[in-house]
Parts: structure tokens; C-alpha cells; sequence
């Protein structure tokens, strides 16, 4: 596809806060390379990239969004991203199919909660990262202290490359710190001198030969040394800073040059995979090896339907070539290969190692799969995706909506991984979860007016438990006479608690339960079914029955309506009659004789525990801390990290958690972030288990 050689390739992906201006840094890339007759704008809706119907409404984007450009006979991919915590999963898919990350900052707001995660991500990914400080044009911007917060945060291998001549209104122009020539003007908000020899030495650390001679005492020019900043760079020893504004284009085509001068191409960076056997290789993206692609983005257009975005890791195709999707083992036909522009797109005949293309109209690709040419055998590391935090129940407005709802949001499940559909068996709510309630409700305004569906929305009902404490036995008889042959039924059994972590065939035996002759163990419940049935009481044939009532009732639930678990329960006798009996008499005893068992074995509701961790200014552990009592949660723990920050770890209840990203937000001023994922389940105290009941018993008549 690219008349390029793959050194002369650099992708690239702007990463950052919203607000921080990335867009508008692209659009005006692609402006001055170029690209269109006047450089986009999101104001005005002009923008190349964010062209959404969405996007242009809200004035930000929402998606991850690919473009092209050449520059100092280079070509540049670059991927814009979405700057909000909420749509994250962009950024993860994105981060994949570069080499850089650029990480942009808005002067006046620092490091905010999403640049802080967007960098850390681009470091597990092992990627070369660059900052650019944008903005710089603001009021009250302190770059000095900006700075300093950034090294004090990312470590001292962050070093300004240049410097702004001033802030606000005063900013018109920057100056190098690698080439210092002349005197430094006065009055700079940095000086360059302060920061030539940390980039002279951060440059040299990355070179094992230079640094022998630069320490052993050799003359090495700055030249020579300026000459590895590339490498400098892809190895992560130096981490440039550079200041920027988008609005007022200074610093930017400083910017443009860095790019392309200094970012990685395709070939300074093996990408590790696995081979059939398991042992770790590492991909050659030589144009000339076997070809091997990725899948990072996945989106469903309106007009050209599904489109796959490919990086190509190494070798060349052409069109028409049939491959091998790892995931399903089948061959995938690769027939129509678009190189996009924003939305826009051209018709392509190859794609080689370093490329990054489109292709369309195949339902049997999904983010995260391996392309490759057949008989290739490797296993890519699984591209990782956070895990939804917020969820909403959504019923259809009108039957219409019902017969559309599926295929809408299978359509958004396949373009954004951070989004799931679930049916709960237990609450039988259809769930939508994401990010945060913002990434919820973007979904339910994108079925609106790109699916024409409609939907209702309340907090899901949370999936309790219930469980017993203490044994009981009792008996139900069943007789109903109506005519002709009747039903009879008579059961007896004993219900009781079972502890978590049991092995089965050691709990379960006759010296702790009487005439035991069988048992069914439920793992994922901790539950089981005793026969303990003597002298044939109960006809062998019509226990089954008696197991499948009981069954049914532990679904329904006795205390509140919600599934029963952790505990056993035993048919130890029962009578029936030789015309009445069947299985339907049986497994209606079954049914009401475990429900009023379980009513006397002293029930209590069981609910749902996540281990969540938070990261949260120091300044505001204190508040967090507090604010976590009152949602009964339980410390376990702290980890202190650079830039006075802290990960506070806790057992929270769920039911304390689905608001909870207002409170932190309000907390923290927008700086925190947490994660938590389902732990285990625990009683529910006794004044909160009364709530519970009662809210049940509503619901119910509301049904």
C-alpha cells in the first residue's frame, strides 16, 4: 500500500484527557502535511477526525479515529483517541497497532486521571512515549511546576526537548534544549540549558558503545549523540516533553518534525508472540516474512457495513489472498482493503508489515484476532480490555424496539469491548454494562439515532442470595382431588447450612447423614441433594421429582425472592399412594415442603462483595477513607505511588457501588479512578436486610 519503506513508517497514537486539544493537534498535522485546504476544526464540525453525528454534537470524540499523512518523506499513521475515562477501550485497541504514544496534556490542567492511565498503559505496552504539553496559549499556566509534577510522576527520563518563549498571549515560539545556539533569551518560563545535559545523558544511556567511550573518558560529539535520540526514545530512556498550541499553531510543526525524525518505525520494535509449542518468539516485521495482522478497532458503517481495522505486524498481501483467523481456526477470504482518512477511505491493492488498513464486509472478525498467512502458527498476547463498572437495565419502549434491541447492541458489543449485554437468570433484567454512567448513556443515545431503538432504563436489581443458618426438618403433604385420579404426595427432609470450601465426598457420608445412600453436589451453588431415603418410603422413581421441586424453589427463593445457596438438603421419608402418585405430585411436595423447611432454618440474605481499588489524591484519602465506612466498606490495604497518590484496596458491597463514580468524581475533583471486580458473597446486616425484604415483596406485587 505505502510507497514507503517500513523505516520510513512511524504509527502513532495521540493519547491524553479530553479537552486536551488531540484533535485539534491532528486535524492541524494533517493540514500543514497537506491534507485538505484548510486545517478541521471540532467547533465548527469541521474536523477530519471527529465526524460522528455524535461528535460533532457534544464537541468530543468518541471513538478512536485513523489518518495518514506525509511529512519529511515519511509516512505518518496516526490514531486519534477519545480523551474520556469512559470510552478507555478506544485508547487499549489503539495502543496495540503503534510504536508511539503521545501523550497530550491541556498546560492549565495538569496531569489529569486519564493522561495518568493512557501513559501507564502505553508502559505495559512497552511502547516508546512522547509528551506533548499543549495549550501552552492558556491563562494562568505554570510550566516550571507543570514540569516538575510530570518528572516527580514519570520519572526523570521525562525531559523537555524544547521550551515555550512564554505562556498565554506571549507564547509565539519555542526553543530547542538539544541544539542550544546563541544565548538563551531571558525571561523563558523554562531555561534549555537546565535540561541539555539530562537529554545528552538519557540519549546516551541508550547506546552501550557510546556510553562506554562517554564514560571512559572519549571526546563524543553532541552530534553523535543527537543522532541516537530515535533510539533513545524507542528504548525509553528519554521520554521528550515538547509544548505546543493547536489553536495558535506554535511549537507544532516542532512537533511534526519530532515524529518523523525521532519516533520508532515498524522495525525497532519484535513483537512478541508464542509459537504452537508454547516457547516465546518474536514477530520480524520484515515485508518479506510470512505475513501476520492484527485486529485492533471493529466498526459497523452505515453505508460500507462492517470494517476490521488491520496492523499489519509483518510480511505483504495483496487482494483476493485467503488467510487463517487464529480465533475460529477457519480461512478468512480478504477481499475489498481501504486505507481510511477519518471517515473517508480509499481503495488499496497491498498492505505490507507496518501497514494499517480496513478491510470489509466479513462478519467472522473480531478485535483481538490473529491474521495470518495459512500455515503460519503463533498466538499474539491477548489484547486486554478493562472491565465494565456501571450497569443499567434496559427494556424496549414498543414491540418494535423489541424485535431491533438485539442486533443493536450485538452491533455495539462488536465496536466497543467495554461494553457488555448480559440477561440476568436471577433478576431476569436485560443488563448493558460500561465504563460509567456518561459511557451508558452515549450508548443508549447511539441506539436511538443510529439503530432507531428505544428503551426505558432504571440501576439493575442486585443478584442477592439467600442461604440458611441453622438445621431444620419438617414434612408437606400434598393431596388435590378433582375428580377422577387425584395427586398425593407426602415428603419429609431436613435442611441445613453448608460451609464454603467442603470437599464432597468427605462431607458427604453416613456417619454425618443417616441412611445417606446418594447425593448431587452443585459447585457453582455449594449446594446438594441427599437421598437419605429408608425402606423405600419414597419409590425410587419419584425422587428425581422431589429434587427438581426443590430446585425450582431455591430459583424463586423463600426470604426475598432471590436464589438459595450454601446449604444441603436431605429426603429422608415420605409416602405415596398406588394410584395418585406421580411426578408431578412429588415435585410440587418437593417445592412447598423446602419452602417451609428453609423458612425455619433461620434464612438470612447473602449479598454480592468486590474488591475495589481506588487511586485517589493523598490530599483526599482522608475523605475517600471516610466516605467508604459509610458504604460498609472494609480496608484491606494501601499502595503509596509517585506524584502523592494512593491505591486504596476494599471489600465493598456491590449495592454501595453502582453510584459510585459521582461520588468519587465530586471527591476528588475528577482525579480519581477505580477498578473493582466480584469477590465473594457475605450476610447482609440485619437493619439493611429488612430494606431488602421489604423492597422485594414490592417488586413482586408490582410483577
Amino acid at each position: 500500500m505505502s510507497k514507503h519503506k517500513v523505516d520510513e513508517i512511524r504509527n502513532v497514537a495521540f493519547v491524553g484527557h479530553g479537552h486536551s486539544g488531540k484533535t485539534t493537534l491532528a486535524d492541524l498535522l494533517l493540514f500543514k502535511s497537506g491534507v485538505g485546504t484548510r486545517a478541521g476544526s471540532v467547533d465548527d464540525g469541521t474536523s477530519l477526525l471527529d465526524t460522528d453525528d455524535d461528535e460533532k454534537e457534544k464537541k468530543q470524540s468518541l471513538f478512536s479515529h485513523v489518518c495518514r499523512y506525509e511529512h519529511a518523506d515519511h509516512r505518518v499513521n496516526l490514531i486519534d483517541c477519545p480523551g474520556y475515562p469512559d470510552f478507555i477501550g478506544q485508547v487499549c485497541g489503539a495502543l496495540r497497532a503503534v510504536e508511539t504514544a503521545v501523550v497530550v496534556l491541556n498546560a492549565n490542567a495538569g496531569l489529569e486521571v486519564n493522561a495518568r492511565r493512557c501513559f501507564q498503559l502505553a508502559t505495559d505496552e512497552h511502547l516508546a512515549r512522547m509528551i506533548v504539553v499543549n495549550r501552552v496559549d492558556g491563562d494562568n499556566v505554570d510550566i516550571p511546576k507543570l514540569v516538575a509534577s510530570i518528572r516527580d510522576h514519570w520519572g526523570t527520563s521525562c525531559v523537555p526537548i524544547n521550551v515555550p518563549n512564554g505562556t498565554g498571549a506571549k507564547f509565539t515560539a519555542v526553543h530547542s534544549a538539544l541544539q542550544i545556539k546563541g544565548d538563551v533569551p531571558p525571561g523563558l518560563p523554562l531555561n534549555p540549558k537546565d535540561y541539555h545535559q539530562a537529554l545528552m545523558d538519557a540519549i546516551v544511556e541508550a547506546d552501550e558503545s557510546l556510553m562506554e567511550r562517554f564514560l571512559g573518558g572519549e571526546d563524543v560529539s553532541e552530534d553523535e549523540i543527537i543522532h541516537l535520540i530515535g533510539k533513545a526514545i524507542g528504548h525509553g530512556t528519554l521520554i521528550p516533553i515538547m509544548f505546543t498550541s493547536a489553536k495558535a499553531d506554535v511549537g507544532v510543526q516542532e512537533l511534526c518534525d519530532a515524529l518523523a525524525d525521532y519516533a520508532p518505525s515498524p522495525l525497532d520494535e519484535d513483537r512478541p508472540a508464542k509459537s504452537e509449542k508454547g516457547e516465546d518468539i518474536v514477530i520480524n516485521p520484515n515485508p518479506d516474512d510470512p505475513f501476520v495482522a492484527e485486529v485492533f478497532k471493529v466498526r459497523i458503517d452505515s453505508f460500507v457495513g462492517k470494517m476490521a481495522y488491520l496492523r499489519v505486524y509483518a510480511g505483504h498481501i495483496g487482494k483476493d489472498v485467503t488467510l487463517h483467523n487464529h480465533r475460529s481456526n477457519k480461512p478468512i477470504k480478504i477481499g475489498q482493503m481501504l486505507e481510511m482518512q477519518g471517515s473517508k477511505h480509499e481503495n488499496v491493492d497491498t498492505a505490507t508489515s507496518g501497514d494499517i488498513i480496513a478491510v470489509v464486509k466479513i462478519d467472522d472478525l473480531h478485535v483481538g484476532d490473529t491474521l495470518s498467512a495459512q500455515g503460519v502458527h503463533l498466538d499474539l498476547p491477548e489484547l486486554k480490555f478493562p472491565r465494565p463498572m456501571v450497569g443499567l437495565a434496559v427494556t424496549p419502549k414498543t414491540a418494535a424496539d423489541q424485535q431491533k434491541i438485539s442486533v443493536a447492541l450485538h452491533k455495539i458489543e462488536e465496536e466497543d469491548q467495554t461494553f457488555h449485554v448480559t440477561r440476568e437468570a436471577q433478576t431476569h433484567e436485560m443488563v448493558i454494562q460500561g465504563m460509567s454512567e456518561l459511557h451508558l448513556q452515549a450508548i443508549v443515545h447511539r441506539l436511538h439515532k443510529r439503530d432507531k431503538v428505544d428503551v426505558n432504563t432504571a440501576m439493575p436489581r442486585i443478584p442477592y442470595r439467600e442461604t440458611c443458618n441453622m438445621n431444620a426438618e419438617g414434612m408437606y403433604r400434598h393431596k388435590k382431588q378433582s375428580g377422577g385420579s387425584g395427586q398425593f404426595a407426602e415428603v419429609h427432609m431436613r435442611i441445613g447450612p453448608l460451609p464454603q470450601g467442603i470437599v464432597p465426598e468427605e462431607y458427604f457420608i453416613k456417619e454425618r447423614f443417616e441412611s445417606l445412600r446418594s447425593f448431587h453436589y452443585d459447585p457453582v451453588l455449594n449446594y446438594a441433594f441427599l437421598d437419605c431415603v429408608s425402606g423405600g418410603s419414597v419409590p425410587n422413581n419419584f425422587i428425581p421429582a422431589v429434587e427438581k421441586g426443590v430446585k425450582d424453589r431455591m430459583e424463586k427463593g423463600v426470604l426475598a425472592g432471590y436464589q438459595v445457596q450454601d446449604c444441603w438438603c436431605a429426603l429422608f421419608f415420605g409416602k405415596d399412594h398406588p394410584v395418585d402418585s406421580n411426578e408431578t405430585a412429588f415435585k410440587t411436595a418437593g417445592r412447598q415442603c423446602f419452602k417451609e423447611v428453609f423458612a425455619k432454618a433461620k434464612p438470612a440474605l447473602l449479598e454480592p462483595i468486590v474488591k475495589a481499588e481506588i487511586m485517589v489524591p493523598g490530599e483526599r484519602l482522608g475523605d475517600i477513607t471516610s466516605d467508604l465506612n459509610t458504604r460498609r466498606g472494609r480496608m484491606e490495604g494501601m499502595d503509596t505511588l509517585p506524584g502523592n497518590f494512593t491505591i486504596v484496596k476494599a471489600s465493598v458491597p456491590l449495592a454501595e457501588m453502582q453510584t459510585y463514580a459521582r461520588t468519587l468524581s465530586s471527591i476528588t475533583g475528577g482525579q480519581g479512578s477505580y477498578t473493582f471486580e466480584p469477590s465473594h458473597y457475605e450476610v447482609v446486616p440485619g437493619n439493611e436486610q429488612q430494606k431488602i425484604v421489604a423492597s422485594a415483596k414490592v417488586h413482586e406485587e408490582e410483577e
